[in-house]
């Protein structure tokens, strides 16, 4: 290891560095020689990408900082000046969520965009994030900055950008952007404005109240049944985000007055004390929930993530015990929903991704809808919902992916874990008042399109050497496809890499089976880790009971599962 030019860069950086506490934190890193350390922080660049940027709080180039977002947002708004003509009169909005940082991070964003000569239009509070892409389309904006790093654990925090379409940025914006970024000056050198500068040179705009009650009126208009209801009990968690509020506003304007908040996680806090990963989707994420559910004697919980962007849901069997639906389940819910109960369109469209059931389009063909797959990430959701509304007339209704992210119409462009949830206790309202339940709704559906069973299996295979693995396992599946997998034969085979399916090029593989299933594998773009995803259909006999019929779908998942990761092993998977 060449310790010379890494002390030499890392001492450079510490000088431009403009937060006192990460030039501290990197001078006793360079104070202890921990040259490990030093390397991962200098390892590379945090890497901008139709994400933005996110990453572990800390000191360097290579983590979330003050300097990393400062030359961020200098590439940022010096791209927009250039393929933007009226950036300069629209503006960027600016929001944030209530993590360690984002208040700074935030800051900072707005001050080097005043800088830039680039209104900013900035949340004063932290807010949700489906709120800040509702402000971009409101307010007219060129773009937004979101300060969040989701459903990450506590020592992360990201940076999210939003076209002037309202949709997250795709290539080749990613592209653009970073490409300015890497010419930017250093972070002492970056031009910035404080708050009372840009303020007194009308840049700098605290948004008021109106844009967060225009939002809640926009997804308070996304209802069907539009009745409420007096005796649906609701449990919510805002997970230590900052969706409590707002889920709890939406809810009472919406005619559901029995709603108990989990009292341990309903403030806003980074820290996250009772979850060590705040999403609802990890182990005991929802252990509190469950609980409070059970004290009150809830019908239906919902659960937002910090940022509140996805959604949870819980809801009662036949048995009368608590169940947390599968992603696919609510989004198989709610797209049916939509297309049986909402306003006639001609030409309604909803959309979904290649690793989420393909039980919606089961659905869309049968119910005559325009419908899509697209790649992993709710901005292929928005953009192509875009796309096909200019070129052929289609109306988007519904979209949602299988990792708890779901909007309804049109009122975001991006998911939305509040509308979702003021939907999906309009849907159960709407259950109750036919004499059902949410679960009998979902069952109504399974009998008519099948029963899709899921389940994702993920292998965690870190450094360069995991890199290796996941390529090797990736290309040995491309180069040697299985004839079948458990007995079941293998119908179709799609790389994604090859651009097949007509979708931007990406590193996923897909086996359709014979029956209906899929299996789906792909590396994860945030994290070291391989994915696999697992789909079977099963028929239920005329008048066989549900449970039954799910208890053999599970066991032929289970066993289809088993077979998948054996040939994985085979294939240099580790044990």
């Amino acid at each position: 290891m060449d310790t010379t030019g890494l002390r030499e860069r890392a001492e450079a950086w510490r000088k431009a560095d403009p937060d006192p506490e990460t030039q501290a934190e990197l001078a006793n890193v360079l104070a202890k020689q921990d040259w490990a350390d030093l390397a991962d922080r200098f390892a590379q660049d945090l890497e901008f990408g139709t994400a933005g940027l996110r990453g572990v709080l800390g000191a360097g180039p290579n983590r979330m900082n003050r300097a990393v977002v400062r030359r961020t947002t200098a590439g940022l708004a010096r791209y927009l000046k250039a393929t933007v003509p009226d950036v300069t009169t629209r503006g960027v909005v600016v929001g944030r969520d209530a993590r360690r940082l984002s208040r700074e991070l935030a800051e900072d964003t707005a001050a080097v965009l005043v800088a830039e000569g680039i209104p900013a239009h900035v949340f004063p509070e932290p807010v949700p994030t489906p709120v800040t892409a509702f402000a971009v389309l409101h307010l007219n904006a060129a773009a937004a900055v979101m300060v969040t790093a989701s459903h990450n654990p506590p020592e992360y925090n990201g940076y999210k950008v939003y076209w002037g379409n309202g949709a997250q940025i795709v290539p080749p914006q990613d592209v653009g952007i970073a490409d300015a970024i890497a010419k930017v000056e250093p972070a002492n050198a970056v031009p910035l404005l404080t708050p009372a500068e840009g303020r007194a040179k009308g840049l700098w705009r605290d948004l008021p109240e109106d844009v967060g009650n225009a939002y809640l009126r926009a997804i308070l208009d996304l209802r069907l049944y539009r009745k409420g209801s007096d005796t649906l009990s609701i449990v919510y968690t805002a997970m230590h985000g900052v969706g409590g509020a707002w889920a709890a506003l939406a809810l009472k304007e919406a005619g559901f007055p029995r709603v108990t908040p989990v009292a341990e996680q309903q403030q806003p806090d980074g820290r996250f004390p009772t979850v060590r990963f705040p999403n609802p989707e990890e182990p005991g994420a929802m252990d509190l929930s469950l609980a409070t559910a059970e004290r009150v004697k809830a019908d239906l919980v919902l659960a937002n993530d910090p940022d509140a962007d996805r959604l949870a849901v819980m809801a009662r069997d036949a048995f009368g015990k608590l169940r947390m639906l599968t992603g696919n389940e609510v989004g198989v819910l709610l797209g049916h929903y939509v297309l049986t109960q909402g306003t006639k369109r001609a030409r309604p469209h909803v959309v979904t991704t290649i690793v989420s059931s393909t039980q919606l389009g089961e659905i869309a063909r049968g119910l005559d809808a325009a419908y899509d797959e697209v790649l992993t990430g709710f901005k292929w959701i928005a953009n192509r919902a875009l796309e096909r509304t200019a070129k052929e007339g289609t109306q988007f209704v519904f979209g949602y992916e299988e990792a708890l992210g779901y909007t309804v119409g049109t009122a975001t462009r991006d998911k939305d874990g509040v509308g979702a949830a003021l939907v999906v206790a309009d849907l159960a309202a709407w259950c109750e008042a036919r004499g059902t339940t949410v679960l009998g709704y979902l069952e109504e559906i399974q009998r008519r399109f099948g029963l899709h069973v899921g389940a994702q299996r993920n292998v965690t295979l870190p450094g360069a050497a995991g890199a290796q693995t996941i390529r090797a396992i990736m290309e040995a599946f491309r180069a040697s496809p299985p004839k079948d997998i458990g007995g079941t034969r293998v119908s179709a085979v799609r790389d994604y890499q090859k651009g097949e399916g007509g979708l931007p090029p990406s590193n996923v593989v897909a086996f359709a089976l014979e029956g209906g299933g899929r299996v789906t594998l792909r590396p994860s773009g945030t994290e070291p880790k391989i994915k696999y995803y697992f789909e079977h259909k099963e028929t239920p006999a005329p008048g066989e009971p549900l449970p039954q019929a799910r208890q053999r779908a599970e066991a032929k998942l289970a066993a289809l599962i088993d077979a998948f990761l054996a040939l994985a092993r085979e294939r240099g998977q580790p044990a």
